[in-house]
C-alpha cells in the first residue's frame, strides 16, 4: 500500500518547555455565558469537544484582567481565586486528552460595555448606575453612541499591567500552559498602538515607538512571571485599514520577539464596531495569511495563520508553504468540533495520530472505511 505523504499538520512543534502534538490550534471564541467571570459546564463542553476532536493547543476565549476590561455581559474573568477554581475542571481535563491549555488575555478599553452578538454587537443600553467605568488611551469614543472613555493616567496605566501580571500568575495556578496577549481588534493594546485611537501627547502617543510603549512594557512584564519554560503568544491586527499598518507590525513583532514573545497570531482589523470575519463583507479563503508569512519569513519569527481556513488541504498548503507554523481554526471548529481528526484521516493511515480518542477512532476508521467505498445516490 502506498504511504500517504508526511502532513505537517500533524506533526508535533517544541515550543519552549512544551510540545503540541500537533499544529491545529483552538482560537479564543467568545460565548458569553460565564457567571460573574467564572467558567461554566457550557465551557466545560465547549473546549472539551475539541480536545477530544484532536486540536493540539485549546484557547479560552478573551478572558479580562481587570472590572474596567469587561467587554460584555457573560466575559471570562481572571483576577481572583474563584475565577482560578472555575478554570482548573477545564484546563485538567484538556491536559488529560493531550491538548495544551492556552488562555487569552485582555482589555477592552473603549469598546467596553458591548451589547453580545445576538443583540446587535452595538454599545449597551443601561442606567450608568448599572454599568462599569471606561477607560482608554484618550478619551475618544469607539464609535458614535459608545461610552466617552476616561484618558487613563500614568496610575492607570500602571495599574492595568499589574493587573495583566496577577492575572498571569493566575492562570499558572489555574494550569494553563500557553499565554496569548490579546493585542489586535481594537482592544486597549491595539489602542495604544493605533494613532487614531491614541492621540496622546506624553511618553505613550505620537511617534510609533511611543505607541508601542505600553504593548512592550506589558509584554516585558508579562514575560518577567509567566514561567520561562511556557510559550507567550501575541495577537496583533496586521494591518487594521485605519493607520497601522503591516510595517508597523513587522516593527513591533521585532521587538516583541526581543522581549520573549515567541509567536506572533496574525490577524487583522477591528478598529472599527466588528473584526473582518464577523462582518458582513466577503473575504477570500486564507486572506490573512500574507501578514503572517510575511513576518515569519522576513524576520524568521514564528507565526501562527487565522482567518478563514477551512480545509485541512488549504491548511497543510499554508505549513509547507512555509507562511506559519500553526494554524488557528475558529467558526470552523464550531462548526466541527472534530475537525483535527477528520483533517487526519485525509493524511494519515492510523488515526491515533490525530489524537483520536480510543473510543472515537474505531467507529471514525468505520465509517471512513464504508464512506469511501459506496456511492450515495440522490
Amino acid at each position: 500500500m502506498r504511504s500517504r505523504p508526511k502532513s505537517l499538520l500533524f506533526s508535533s512543534i517544541q515550543l519552549r518547555g512544551i510540545t503540541l502534538k500537533n499544529r491545529v490550534v483552538i482560537s479564543p471564541m467568545a460565548q458569553y455565558c460565564g457567571n460573574k467571570g467564572n467558567s461554566t459546564d457550557w465551557h466545560f463542553a465547549h473546549l472539551a469537544g475539541f480536545a477530544t476532536g484532536g486540536a493540539g493547543l485549546i484557547f479560552t476565549e478573551s478572558t479580562k484582567v481587570e472590572p474596567r476590561g469587561v467587554g460584555s455581559y457573560g466575559d471570562l474573568s481572571l483576577w481572583s481565586e474563584e475565577h482560578v477554581a472555575s478554570f482548573r475542571r477545564i484546563t485538567g481535563f484538556l491536559k488529560q486528552m493531550g491538548a495544551s491549555p492556552g488562555i487569552q488575555l485582555n482589555h477592552s478599553g473603549r469598546k467596553a460595555r458591548s451589547q453580545r452578538p445576538w443583540e446587535g454587537f452595538g454599545p449597551i443600553q443601561a442606567p450608568e448606575s448599572e454599568l462599569w467605568p471606561v477607560i482608554a488611551p484618550s478619551s475618544l469614543k469607539h464609535e458614535e453612541g459608545w461610552a466617552l472613555p476616561r484618558e487613563m493616567t500614568l496610575d492607570d496605566i500602571h495599574e492595568v499591567i499589574d493587573s495583566w501580571v496577577r492575572a498571569a500568575k493566575l492562570a499558572v495556578k489555574a494550569g494553563f500552559e500557553v499565554m496569548e496577549i490579546h493585542g489586535a481588534h481594537g482592544y486597549l493594546v491595539h489602542q495604544f498602538l493605533s494613532p487614531v485611537a491614541n492621540r496622546r501627547s506624553d511618553a505613550y502617543g505620537g511617534s510609533l515607538t511611543r505607541r508601542m510603549r505600553f504593548a512592550l512594557e506589558l509584554t516585558e512584564a508579562m514575560r518577567a512571571v509567566w514561567p520561562s519554560e511556557l510559550p507567550l503568544f501575541f495577537r496583533v491586527s496586521a494591518t487594521d485599514d485605519m493607520g497601522w499598518t503591516l510595517d508597523d507590525t513587522m516593527a513591533l513583532a521585532k521587538e516583541l520577539t526581543a522581549l520573549g514573545v515567541d509567536i506572533i497570531d496574525c490577524s487583522s482589523g477591528g478598529m472599527t464596531n466588528r473584526s473582518p470575519t464577523a462582518s458582513q463583507t466577503n473575504r477570500g479563503l486564507g486572506y490573512q495569511v500574507p501578514y503572517a508569512e510575511r513576518i515569519k519569513k522576513e524576520l524568521a519569527i514564528r507565526t501562527m495563520a487565522v482567518g478563514l481556513i477551512i480545509k485541512p488541504k488549504q491548511a497543510e498548503a499554508i505549513l509547507t508553504s512555509g507562511a506559519a507554523d500553526l494554524i488557528a481554526i475558529g467558526r470552523e471548529a464550531l462548526y466541527d468540533p472534530y475537525w483535527a481528526l477528520h483533517a487526519a484521516q485525509e493524511w494519515l493511515d492510523r488515526r491515533n495520530k490525530a489524537g483520536a480518542m480510543a473510543q472515537i477512532d474505531p467507529v471514525a476508521e468505520k465509517r471512513h472505511a464504508v464512506a469511501a467505498s459506496n456511492t450515495v445516490h440522490i
